[in-house]
């Protein structure tokens, strides 16, 4: 079992940054591929980024590329995401998901999620 918590949330103005930070509990966080995903009001989750087990891939959404940056430090068991130029679009709450299968990377099927964080970027 792993149990996963966001924090860093919070209301920033349009062009701003936030870090997000995600932190497992256990001692295999490293054989997990980490993501990121965010759902808004009234829509359907949506990924966000990604990043393999040793960290040396990473992968984000056409909508965020450029402006995201997903990183992990495996020795911390934490998964960060830097979000900066934020828009109001990128407002939503923001989960972060553990999963071991290869195969998976920005489908839902994570085997494991945090409650979220809330993200809400003003114009």
């Amino acid at each position: 079992q792993v149990q996963l918590v966001e924090t860093g949330g919070g209301l920033v103005q349009a062009g701003g940054s936030l870090r997000l930070s995600c932190t497992a509990s256990g001692r295999t966080f490293s054989s997990y591929t980490m993501g990121w995903f965010r759902r808004a009001r009234g829509k359907e989750r949506e990924f966000v980024a990604a990043i393999r087990q040793s960290g040396g891939s990473t992968y984000h959404a056409n909508s965020v590329k450029g402006r995201f940056a997903i990183s992990r430090d495996n020795a911390k068991n934490t998964v960060y995401l830097q979000m900066n130029s934020l828009k109001p679009e990128d407002t939503a709450v923001y989960y972060c998901a553990a999963v071991r299968s290869i195969m998976v990377l920005s489908t839902p099927n994570y085997d494991y999620w945090g409650q979220g964080t809330q993200v809400t970027v003003s114009s």
